[in-house]
């Protein structure tokens, strides 16, 4: 379970890491990135999962959030893992599409050949990579965590929330694909990853999950209405008429002007991180 560290560069008083792990549940090496804040000078602090999206690794979020100073001022380590797993081994989509494969792993557990083998970012993200990372010399309390994330893993960040009570002080995310049941890119990363019973892909789904959630942790989501996969993809309304249905709290707030970007996570993130702060820092 040994990390190596890759980089690491001073940032508003803190240190954004890089590092990287062999991966037992993947079946491959991963990189991922943490920012541990000054007060990690002092002892362990809490930390926020990020999740990202299609396409994306563990540095988009590290370099175009600006999250750094925000996560210093409270006090809070973020983590950011890969989105998928990576290497020659691991097989990609056949045809290329950046919407499966490498970059797209959906946070689930892939129980379909040849995915199985190494789509497994739910375990890791659940299990493999805190126990990494309780077992490194990083100063992390990683049972005071909260988690959040953008589209995909705006997704990952709900599900995983909602399946896993008491787990995380609390939960957000930027954009989610709020029903993969019932869209393009969620259709296909489930029918490929867990085959064609639509009933396995209910497990996954932040609107099948809500009604039956043992826990009523508060959910915050933005969305911009400027967002060109609002309607087809992301869905959030479905969400709202969810968590009505089953009295589970919800802030969805829709932003005039604001699409599907970093600029749009940029603007916002500083409300996630105090959100977020707020959970951890309570008793």
């Amino acid at each position: 379970m040994s990390t190596e560290i890759v980089s690491s560069v001073a940032c508003f008083g803190g240190r954004q890491f890089k590092l990287k792990h062999r991966s037992e549940v993947l079946g491959c090496e991963m990189a991922f990135s943490v920012y541990l804040p000054p007060q990690a000078a002092k002892g362990l602090v809490p930390m926020i999962w990020w999740l990202s999206g299609l396409t994306c690794t563990d540095d988009n979020f590290v370099q175009k959030a600006g999250a750094q100073r925000y996560a210093a001022e409270a006090g809070v380590a973020i983590v950011c893992p890969d989105t998928s797993p990576r290497g020659d081994g691991v097989p990609d989509d056949p045809e290329g599409a950046w919407d499966f494969g490498l970059g797209a792993g959906f946070y689930v557990n892939a129980t379909q050949s040849p995915w199985s083998a190494n789509y497994r970012m739910y375990d890791y993200v659940v299990d493999e990579l805190p126990r990494v990372l309780a077992a490194s010399d990083l100063p992390l309390n990683v049972e005071r965590s909260s988690i959040m994330g953008h589209s995909m893993g705006g997704h990952g960040a709900l599900t995983i929330a909602l399946k896993n009570p008491g787990k995380y002080r609390s939960v957000s995310a930027f954009a989610p694909i709020c029903a993969p049941t019932q869209c393009p890119w969620g259709e296909k990363a489930l029918g490929n990853y867990l085959g064609q019973d639509r009933d396995q892909w209910r497990d996954y789904d932040s609107c099948e999950l809500i009604a039956e959630a043992p826990e009523r942790l508060p959910i915050l989501v933005d969305q911009g209405q400027a967002d060109s996969f609002l309607k087809e993809q992301l869905k959030p309304k479905l969400l709202e008429k969810a968590c009505a249905a089953a009295k589970h709290p919800l802030t969805l707030r829709m932003q005039p002007g604001y699409d599907h970007s970093y600029f749009f996570i940029a603007t916002f993130i500083v409300d996630h991180i105090r959100h977020h702060a707020r959970a951890l820092a309570d008793a």
